[in-house]
């Protein structure tokens, strides 16, 4: 595989070697590996960054592998975003995984087909793996047009990160002008978001997720998102650093992936599928559902795996 693929481990060797595994089989030209460091307080932090580091040794295949490990914690936003930096410095497009995103194997075909099509095409800042339909088929088509980026794998261009902002600068304008509601053309959306990003710009949260998101809608992009879903994360539970511990059983742990077809069948537009934006919005991020609705739907998710 020509892509390069930005690999992002920390210090949990297990599913590290599950992604890692999956790299393997596809056997990227270039893999860029970016590693944050321990944390002084963490007992055994040290030794377990070091075991999981050491899984990249095992590359057995026809690869230029280069490392940005950093010696002190940075933390998630600032280790990410530096060496997503780093990493698109060095490339004009990658694919992106993280240390517990397992994609299923035709994500990389996905995303190496869909980041020489859309180029040069400004109105597309990413193209993930991750689907949380959960059986709705939202498009007859191989994907569909999202305002949401998700980061559990995805695929993006130079061309579009150089627009991240990680000081989040316009956001005092935008906030006070009310854009994100230009943006989203909902209030109450609108009203959880400003929330979102204002916790985040006060150092509410150590997330780079969102500062991407603000990003990309501050320039009107547009994702790509599979007609089904392509990633499963691993990652819930006690030994995670930015998933929840209770969590562990959400409905987004662990979540079943199916093969996309080739050759993929491009929509022959380019707009945001609304149903399901508005479906994830109250799903996903800021569920008001009732008490009979939210029994449906978990009766529903339940039965999707």
């Amino acid at each position: 595989m020509k892509t390069p693929i930005a690999f992002v481990i920390f210090k949990r060797s297990d599913t590290t070697q599950k992604v890692f595994d999956s790299i393997r089989q596809a056997k990227p030209s270039k893999l860029l590996v970016i590693a944050d460091g321990p944390r002084s307080d963490y007992p055994n932090e040290a030794k377990k960054c070091a075991e999981t580091r050491a899984i990249i040794d095992q590359v057995d295949w026809d690869c230029e592998v280069l490392t940005n490990y950093s010696e002190v914690n940075l933390g998630c936003a600032k280790r990410v975003a530096t060496g997503l930096d780093w990493a698109f410095d060095l490339a004009e497009e990658a694919i992106v995984l993280e240390d517990d995103c397992v994609p299923h194997p035709t994500f990389f075909q996905f995303c190496e087909e869909l980041l020489e099509y859309y180029r040069n095409d400004q109105r597309v800042m990413a193209i993930a793996a991750k689907n949380v339909q959960f059986g709705r088929r939202r498009t007859d088509y191989s994907y569909y047009f999202s305002r949401y980026n998700h980061c559990w794998g995805w695929a993006s261009w130079r061309r579009a990160w150089q627009h991240f902002d990680f000081d989040m600068t316009l956001w005092p304008e935008a906030k006070s002008k009310n854009i994100l509601l230009d943006i989203l053309g909902d209030q109450r959306a609108a009203s959880y978001w400003t929330r979102i990003f204002q916790s985040t710009y006060e150092g509410g949260n150590n997330s780079w997720a969102y500062r991407w998101m603000l990003s990309c809608w501050l320039q009107n992009g547009l994702s790509i998102l599979p007609s089904h879903n392509l990633v499963s994360n691993l990652g819930f539970g006690a030994d995670a650093t930015n998933t929840i511990t209770s969590s562990k059983n959400s409905h987004y742990a662990n979540m079943v992936t199916e093969k996309m077809a080739f050759p993929l069948r491009h929509p022959p537009y380019i707009t945001r599928n609304r149903c399901a934006d508005d479906f994830e919005q109250n799903t996903l991020f800021n569920p008001t559902l009732t008490n009979r609705a939210k029994a449906k739907l978990s009766r529903i998710l339940k039965n999707s795996f």
